[in-house]
């Protein structure tokens, strides 16, 4: 029998389903619905669905078939007029269950009426934080049973046999033997070492190129946009909202292809699955950004480079770790190395997990395409994008908006990415004002050039989430300076006010001190964040002067521009 591609739309009072069937005879269509149960057969096709909500046979039923698209499409009314039923276009988790067909140490769903929901969603909070145990130290045979990794660290023993073929994928050598630990001290050494500073310092000073990419509007950007239109929405207009992300015919088809499965996820196994949805978005982003939405034959290397996850099957325990990994390996390896790609990046990832699963699924089906068109990186699929493409239809909405927070309320600056990348700006400033001092009658002091370069890094703390404190900014930005003094001095009162704006930057509410160099700071004491914050921060990005541009407020700082 063959599953036929379906689309399904509602309104207030009914359910309308859509069922390609080309070629199909019209005379022996049978169709039954009850309840949450629908059956369609249709020789050769036959088709079976679990519904997020109960229909009714009351007579007002109706159904039509287009002869030449091929197209089935049956209007029935709900059970209970008014309700909105959620994630109809999550079409793998509403195809009824089939049986086991894989050896993978997964659990498909069988025999259950609705779709299994795991216990971690009867939580009423979620709390992004990972229980930490005293270390132990493991025997030879405890190191070959416990390297686990892919989603969930749910597979174990796959590159045994396969590690030459694979050898290209993935940066960890012989993973099945190298314990979580020892991943990461080689992944941090690894980017020790790949670090350029003259490529760097390159993308810094001359950033036409990483302009244009900076202003980029991705799908997801006008998505968000049009979300936070109304800040005044209900819960189910933004269920409504979510919807609206819609799939293409071959993303339909996508989802078709997966087996509907749930996931026995202990409480540290759900910590790893949703950093590492972080950590792939991240990655994922970033290439949508610099390829501007063309994919080609770099975007597999791109992604699984920039992700730790995919790269060195990394286990995260929190997020502001997530973040330094992925800003230091975007200034490692891909040919754009900028910080505000580190931090654009940021905001992107928060958008779309503020968008839902709709959005999140959307992004998953593209890097799932990547992949599958590339040898050997298909095997990431099968690793873990299969798997989440899976898992997140049937993810509570409360949670992504509770990871999303966490995420947008998560700072990064250029300091704790470990590289000297401050010291070298720095360095180079004022080499390139020594090689032009003679050239000026004055200069200017340290303290101004620290300010010019906090306007200019790019980092958290000018292109972080920031606060309230950024109105007063732009009212400061707004008034002209009427001659090469004032501007000095206007441009020390907004660095002046950056700074101040840290002390009441969104740091975390919930992130580990293991990595981040900050005190652990609980969320009532500092104000929540808003979305149109994020797109405020997207305009200051857009209007920030280039590093050359602001040189020119001086002698000294024409001098510095890069020849």
């Amino acid at each position: 029998m063959i599953t036929p591609a379906f689309e399904l739309s509602q309104d207030s009072e009914s359910l309308t389903i859509a069922i390609r069937v080309p070629y199909a005879r019209v005379s022996e269509f049978e169709v039954y619905f009850e309840g949450v149960d629908f059956k369609f057969y249709a020789k050769p096709y036959f088709l079976r669905l679990t519904l997020p909500g109960r229909i009714v046979e009351n007579g007002a039923e109706d159904g039509s078939y287009d002869v030449d698209k091929g197209i089935f499409t049956l209007r029935m009314s709900k059970e209970t007029p008014g309700q909105y039923f959620e994630g109809l276009n999550m079409l793998t988790s509403l195809l009824a269950s089939k049986k086991s067909r894989s050896a993978k140490p997964l659990v498909e769903v069988t025999g259950s009426e609705l779709p299994a929901e795991s216990n971690e969603d009867e939580e009423e909070d979620f709390d992004w934080e990972i229980e930490q145990s005293p270390y132990e130290e493991l025997t030879e045979n405890d190191l070959n049973s416990q390297c686990h990794y892919g989603f969930g660290n749910l597979r174990t023993g796959v590159f045994r046999r396969l590690q030459d073929e694979l050898s290209d994928v993935i940066d960890v050598k012989e993973p099945d033997s190298t314990p979580p630990a020892e991943r990461r001290q080689k992944r941090l050494a690894a980017e020790e070492s790949k670090f350029d500073p003259d490529h760097y310092l390159a993308d810094y000073f001359e950033d036409e190129a990483i302009r244009k990419v900076l202003k980029y509007k991705p799908w997801w950007t006008i998505a968000f946009a049009k979300m936070t239109a109304s800040p005044e929405r209900s819960q189910e207009q933004s269920n409504q909202e979510e919807f609206q992300v819609s799939f293409s015919k071959e993303e339909n088809y996508q989802l078709l292809k997966f087996t509907n499965k749930s996931y026995l996820l202990d409480k540290r196994a759900q910590y790893y699955v949703y950093y590492g949805l972080i950590d792939i978005l991240l990655a994922y982003c970033y290439e949508i950004r610099v390829t501007e939405g063309e994919s080609n034959v770099e975007s597999p290397w791109n992604i699984r480079k920039l992700s730790g996850t995919l790269s060195w099957f990394e286990s995260w325990n929190n997020v502001h770790e997530i973040l330094v990994s992925f800003g230091r390996r975007v200034l490692c390896y891909p040919l754009y190395r900028h910080f505000k790609l580190v931090t654009k990046a940021h905001i992107d990832t928060v958008k779309i997990l503020q968008l839902g699963r709709s959005a999140i699924l959307k992004c998953l089906l593209d890097m799932h395409r990547i992949f599958q068109e590339n040898d050997p990186a298909y095997i990431l699929n099968d690793l873990y994008i299969s798997d989440y493409c899976i898992w997140i239809q049937k993810v509570k909405s409360k949670k992504l908006a509770s990871l999303a927070e966490t995420l947008q309320r998560t700072y990064l600056t250029k300091g704790q990415l470990g590289l000297e990348i401050e010291e070298l700006e720095s360095a180079a400033l004022l080499v390139q004002g020594e090689e032009t001092e003679s050239e000026v009658p004055w200069s200017v002091s340290s303290q101004q050039l620290s300010g010019f370069d906090s306007l200019t890094g790019g980092t958290a703390k000018s292109d972080g989430i920031s606060s309230s404190k950024t109105e007063d900014l732009s009212v400061d930005r707004a008034k002209p300076a009427h001659d090469e003094g004032e501007k000095i001095n206007s441009l020390e009162e907004n660095t002046t006010l950056n700074t101040n704006s840290l002390e009441l930057s969104m740091k975390p509410n919930i992130w580990m001190c293991d990595v981040g160099q900050e005190k652990s700071v609980s969320s009532s004491q500092y104000p929540r964040v808003s979305a149109p914050l994020i797109v405020e921060l997207e305009e200051k990005m857009e209007t920030e002067p280039r590093p050359s541009q602001q040189h020119e407020t001086s002698p000294v700082e024409k001098g510095k521009q890069p020849t």
